[in-house]
């Protein structure tokens, strides 16, 4: 465990390395539980300024959860190791969120499911070229949780619906456009900014440093599909969605339809409706959200099957089952899980 993740102090900054570079830095339960107790000690020592986290390799900060572990305990039946994963992995996202010293992700290379979880919630994200960002649960039969039902409806008008339930990647460019990244900095730039970071002496020398660094990542492809993207998934409704797109001429709006139709159609309905009730929640609030719902849904045959075509077998060959009526959508909201709700 001790060879999957590093903790190492530079001067005043406190750096987390992710080493798991074969699985593209897949979050581990271990790593979890070795990295919040460290971002508590940080947090109340006044000799660290500033908290840095990053992927080894150059591939992936960090591809997702360990989606294959919790895929076999869904299988055997085994919640209480799923509900363990996702309670602490989201306490552990929200240790992040309130973290009082700028935290600061270094997202270079793949970012997607549990890796947004432990970046975007920190204060400063910084892109690279290499960044590949997403958010593909509904591809998998399950809802873009880790804090998902916070920062996507808090994105720039309706970019967070969009990403949410298409899964669709972001380069670097865009992720700055959109908020998913607040900096933008060349990969072959980063060890000088790290020693930069560490001779900083408060935020605002922090701060300094990275918008020194920082440089134009050129055009945003997406700035294009805004207007689009704002008029089709603004709706109230999913149903609203799907009309909205199938009345657009733009060759757009049909690839995006496609896209949204090879999903979970029942998942795509829950994370419609978890987004939309996420805008009007609390951070707390949506973690507790997202808890319920990934207990009753981790289990389910999406997740499971979804699991199994694009990551076990590969076949690239889910099959769903048929979108849930409104009522079977709603009951996952309210589904108590057997082992308690989530407290912090």
């Amino acid at each position: 465990m001790t060879s999957e993740i590093h903790f190492d102090r530079t001067g005043k900054l406190g750096r987390i390395t992710l080493d798991r570079p074969k699985a593209l830095n897949a979050l581990t339960l271990g790593q979890v539980h070795k990295m919040h107790p460290q971002l508590d000690a940080w947090a109340a020592d006044a000799d660290i300024a500033c908290v840095t986290i990053e992927g080894a390799g150059e591939k992936a900060f960090c591809a997702g959860g360990d989606i294959k572990q919790l895929y076999e305990a869904c299988k055997a039946g085994e919640m209480e190791f799923v509900a363990a994963f996702y309670r602490d992995e989201y306490r552990l996202n929200r240790r992040i969120k309130t973290m009082p010293k700028p935290y600061v992700a270094l997202i270079d290379g793949i970012v997607m499911g549990g890796g947004v979880g432990i970046s975007v919630h920190g204060k400063y994200r910084i892109a690279t070229e290499r960044t590949l960002f997403a958010m593909p649960e509904t591809g998998i039969g399950f809802f873009p949780d880790v804090g998902g039902s916070y920062f996507l409806p808090r994105l720039p008008g309706a970019i967070g619906r969009y990403l949410g339930l298409t899964g669709v990647r972001l380069k670097a460019a865009d992720t700055l456009h959109v908020g998913v990244a607040t900096h933008y900095v060349e990969a072959a730039s980063l060890p000088a900014l790290i020693e930069a970071l560490s001779e900083a002496r408060d935020e605002a020398d922090l701060k300094a440093s990275l918008d020194g660094f920082a440089c134009d990542p050129g055009i945003a492809p997406i700035d294009d599909r805004r207007a689009l993207i704002d008029r089709c998934f603004g709706k109230e409704t999913l149903a609203e969605v799907v009309a909205a797109l199938e009345a657009e001429s733009d060759p757009f709006a049909a690839e995006t339809l496609a896209i949204l139709r090879a999903k979970s159609p029942h998942l795509v309905a829950v994370s419609f409706e978890m987004i939309k009730r996420g805008a009007a929640l609390s951070f707390d609030e949506c973690m507790r959200m997202e808890f319920r719902l990934a207990l009753a849904l981790a289990p389910a045959h999406d997740f499971v099957e979804g699991v199994r075509a694009l990551l076990i077998d590969r076949d690239n060959k889910p099959v769903w089952n048929p979108a849930g009526t409104e009522a079977q959508v709603l009951a996952a909201f309210e589904a108590v899980p057997a082992c308690g709700d989530l407290s912090f």
